[in-house]
């Protein structure tokens, strides 16, 4: 493997010109293995010492069948991530703010794992000299979390507690930004006290800028 991250074609396994659009369909548990130990090799290892070859026996499956799925480290790990933060919800509790406390409650437990705080840090450095990767990022991870903010905001419409439109992405970068700054950066615990201040100052603030008409 080079320092790049990329995982290198064992030459002996391809017959030259054989075509790789026909053959095996993809295995769903077979992908499911192969991403669940990426995440415990993750935790245990790190980003600087994980390996295709220890994914590949952990997950109980030939490095070929990684090589035909993912052209590199990076690639593996955004969809290891995609697939660990697809089972984010919002959270149904009657009102806006228990719905925020509970859904964000979820996203804090992510970003407290081991695997998920060496995986994010990597691609964060990885993606800033790969306009590509940040772009899977953004795309498989990022964007499906903030879709949900435009669902919990749809759910608060439909109780009457809110109307009209309200910035998605503002709401979603002061969340993310937050908590990852405290989490993966200064190192530092999200409590039930600091989640409570954190989402009763978002929602307050919120509605200020509504009534000033500035959102």
């Amino acid at each position: 493997m080079s320092g790049s991250g990329e995982i290198e074609q064992d030459k002996s396994t391809e017959k030259p010109g054989a075509a790789r659009t026909r053959g095996r369909p993809r295995s769903v548990e077979a992908d499911t293995a192969i991403l669940s130990a990426t995440r415990a090799l993750l935790a245990e290892r790190g980003w600087a010492d994980l390996t295709i070859a220890e994914v590949a026996a952990r997950a109980g499956v030939a490095k070929t069948t990684l090589y035909r799925r993912w052209p590199g480290k990076a690639d593996l790990v955004v969809d290891a991530m995609a697939e660990l933060f697809s089972h984010l919800e919002v959270v149904d509790r009657g009102s806006m703010l228990q719905d925020a406390l509970a859904t964000v409650g979820q996203y804090v437990k992510l970003l407290q794992l081991p695997e998920t705080q060496a995986a994010l840090l990597a691609l964060a450095a990885e993606a800033d000299r790969d306009a590509s990767l940040r772009e899977k990022v953004r795309g498989q991870v990022m964007d499906p979390q903030r879709r949900l903010v435009y669902e919990a905001w749809e759910r608060a419409c439909a109780r009457g507690e809110v109307e009209g439109e309200t910035d998605v992405d503002l709401i979603f970068d002061m969340i993310c930004g937050t908590l990852v700054h405290r989490i993966l950066i200064k190192g530092e615990p999200v409590d039930e006290g600091y989640l409570t201040r954190l989402v009763s100052v978002l929602l307050s603030g919120l509605a200020q800028l509504r009534l000033n008409g500035g959102l």
